[in-house]
C-alpha cells in the first residue's frame, strides 16, 4: 500500500510539472474581466514554444517572452515651432559674431548654369552657405538640391515663383511657401528651417505661415546687388567693404546672368578667410524676439 501511494504521488507531481499545474502562476482573481493575460500561444502563454522547458527549470511560463526594444526607447520629443516674429533676423547672434563669423547666402536658385560654380568654390575652400531656393527652380534641378545637402549646405525656402508677398492673399502665399518646403523635403529628406521673403518684402502672414511650417525668417545685412550685374569688381568690393563679425551677405545664383556672382566669390572668399573671418551656418532655433 505504501509503495502504491508513493508511486501515485510521484506520477501526479510529474504530470503537474509538465502541464503547468497549481503553483506556476497566481490563481486568477474572481470577477468579470479578470484572468491571465493572453500570450502568443493562447491564454496564459500555454502552448508557446519553450514554455514547458522553462517550467522544468522552475522559471515562470512568461520568461520566454522578450521585452520589446521600443519599451526602452526614449519618447520622440515633439516638434518645436518657432515663435511668430514681427521682423526678420538681420544678423548672426552676438555670441557667434565675437569669433569673427560671417554667413554667405544665395537666393533664387538652383540654376544649373551658375549654382555648380558657386558650389565648386565653396567646396574648394571648405566653406558652407545657405541657399534660399525657389520651388519652380528646385523642382527641375533636384540633383543640385541633393548636392547642396550632401556637401553640408543649408537649404532655405524662398517661395515658389518669387512673388511680391504683400500682393498675395493668404491661401496663395501659403501655397507658395508650402509647395517649396514640400519639394525640398521630398528631395533631401528634410524640410527647410529658414525662410526669406523675395525682395525682402515681409508681412505678418509671411511670418505666421513660416512659423507654422517650422521656419525662422532670415534677412541680410550686406546686399551685393549682384542682380543688377554691376561688375565682378564691384561685387567683390561690396562684400569686402561690408565684412564684419555677424554679417549676413546676400548674393544670387539664379534669376538672370549670374556669371559675375560666380567670379566674385572666387575672389572675395579667399580674402575673407585670409582676414580671419570664418564662414558659418545659422543656428536653429534662433534667439526669440524680445
Amino acid at each position: 500500500m505504501l509503495l502504491r501511494t508513493a508511486a501515485f504521488l510521484g506520477a501526479a507531481a510529474a504530470v503537474s510539472l509538465i502541464t503547468g499545474g497549481e503553483g506556476d502562476t497566481p490563481a486568477p482573481a474572481t470577477g468579470a474581466g479578470t484572468g491571465p493575460a493572453p500570450g502568443p500561444g493562447g491564454a496564459a502563454g500555454r502552448g508557446a514554444p519553450g514554455a514547458p522547458a522553462l517550467r522544468a527549470r522552475g522559471l515562470p511560463p512568461n520568461s520566454y517572452r522578450l521585452t520589446p526594444m521600443t519599451a526602452q526607447a526614449p519618447a520622440r520629443p515633439p516638434a518645436v515651432k518657432p515663435a511668430v516674429r514681427t521682423r526678420p533676423i538681420l544678423e548672426l547672434p552676438a555670441g557667434t559674431s565675437r569669433s569673427g563669423e560671417m554667413l554667405l547666402t544665395f537666393d533664387d536658385g538652383p540654376d544649373p548654369r551658375y549654382t555648380p560654380g558657386i558650389l565648386d568654390t565653396l567646396a574648394r575652400y571648405r566653406v558652407r552657405a545657405v541657399f534660399f531656393v525657389c520651388g519652380e527652380m528646385a523642382t527641375d534641378n533636384r540633383d543640385l538640391l541633393r548636392r547642396m545637402a550632401a556637401e553640408g549646405h543649408v537649404i532655405g525656402n524662398h517661395t515658389w515663383t518669387h512673388p511680391l508677398i504683400p500682393t498675395l492673399g493668404r491661401p496663395d502665399l501659403a501655397a507658395e511657401i508650402g509647395r517649396t518646403s514640400d519639394v525640398v523635403e521630398q528631395t533631401v529628406g528634410t524640410a527647410p528651417r529658414w525662410f526669406r521673403a523675395p525682395y525682402g518684402a515681409w508681412n505678418r502672414a509671411a511670418f505666421e505661415i513660416g512659423a507654422e511650417l517650422g521656419m525662422e525668417p532670415l534677412a541680410w545685412t550686406v546686399d551685393t546687388l549682384d542682380w543688377t550685374e554691376p561688375g565682378t569688381a564691384t561685387i567683390v568690393s561690396r562684400v569686402l567693404g561690408g565684412a564684419a563679425p555677424g554679417v549676413i551677405v546676400l548674393s544670387h545664383d539664379a534669376g538672370g546672368n549670374r556669371s559675375q556672382s560666380v567670379e566674385a566669390i572666387g575672389t572675395y572668399l579667399p580674402q575673407l578667410l585670409a582676414r580671419g573671418y570664418r564662414m558659418t551656418l545659422p543656428a536653429f532655433p534662433a534667439a526669440r524676439p524680445h
